[in-house]
């Protein structure tokens, strides 16, 4: 059977059906070279399906908090400068010199002064003077912050009812933080630190310190200001508040209350634009008070020199 007779179609039209097939090829050729980067974005696209094996690193705190004390912005004001334009720059008259001999002696001595400090879960009821807490809150405040917008607040409780009502949402979110939140991992880590979610020193220490950071603040006519590396800041207030409250001889425990940021801000009274960073006690050691016999990395596992 001859092909007139089986495709006459194409039989009759196969010169002008070539030419077809060879324009379409040849206007393909040319667009992929017009348009190199067709190869590079489709390597993109696939870029996904070949990274689907790893996955982001979530710490087990960050697995188990469920109750974020999310920040809400209501979009009511502008967000405005928070230092004026025309800040006046005046001599350093605060920086004091030390000899070489004076600067190893202070370092070594405030080294020490740290080195000696411990966590501490046993307090003493003993009452501590207010104005050494004011001091302290005050030394805190002197950490540097991101265009210097200080974005903290330090709640102090020491009322007896109050601290109750902390202890009580503290308690009641740590037990299902310990029983189901947290996994075997992280409560078989914690067990040699031999703690739980009962947390007497919350009521047993004179003191508690709230610090939350701000994520933006507010200007005197009502404008909102950012509150740059708020998070970071408030780390390092954190740290310089630690600090002080070693060398005014009193204890301390760093506790990040698990999912109670919520429940904890409203009982205090707390903004919106306010998240809760950490508790800490504060106060005096019980007789006869315990801790872990735990021992710091040496200089050579916790540092580089080059």
């Amino acid at each position: 059977m001859s092909l007139e007779t089986y495709a006459p179609f194409l039989y009759n039209y196969w010169p002008q059906i070539a030419a077809l097939a060879l324009i379409y090829t040849t206007a393909l050729y040319f667009m992929k070279l017009k348009n190199p980067e067709n190869k590079k974005v489709q390597n993109i696209k696939q870029a996904p399906i070949a990274s689907q094996g790893k996955k982001k690193y979530v710490s087990p705190d960050q697995q188990a908090e469920i109750n974020e004390d999310e920040i809400v912005d209501d979009g009511s004001s502008l967000f405005t400068s928070a230092l004026p334009d025309d800040l006046a720059h005046v001599p350093l008259t605060t920086y004091k010199q030390y000899s070489e001999k004076e600067m190893i002696e202070r370092s070594a001595q405030f080294y020490d002064d740290m080195n000696n400090r411990r966590t501490l879960r046993y307090y003493s009821s003993k009452p501590v003077p207010k104005e050494v807490i004011e001091n302290i809150v005050r030394t805190g405040a002197t950490a540097p912050s991101g265009a210097h917008t200080e974005p903290w607040t330090f709640v102090v409780v020491s009322d007896a009812d109050l601290k109750q009502s902390v202890r009580t949402i503290i308690e009641d979110e740590e037990e299902i933080n310990y029983t189901k939140r947290m996994g075997n991992q992280w409560t078989t880590d914690l067990s040699p630190l031999k703690t739980d979610w009962v947390k007497e020193y919350l009521t047993t220490a004179p003191y508690l310190i709230l610090v939350f950071k701000q994520a933006y603040g507010f200007n005197a006519d009502g404008t909102k200001k950012n509150h740059y590396y708020n998070e970071i800041s408030v780390a390092i207030s954190t740290g310089i508040l630690l600090a002080a409250i070693q060398k005014a001889g009193l204890v301390t425990l760093t506790s990040t209350p698990l999912n109670c940021g919520p429940a904890l801000r409203t009982l205090l009274g707390r903004p919106t634009n306010e998240k809760l960073m950490i508790l800490l006690p504060v106060g005096y050691p019980a007789e006869n008070a315990l801790v872990p016999d735990l021992k710091r990395k040496p200089l050579e596992e916790v540092s580089v020199w080059l």
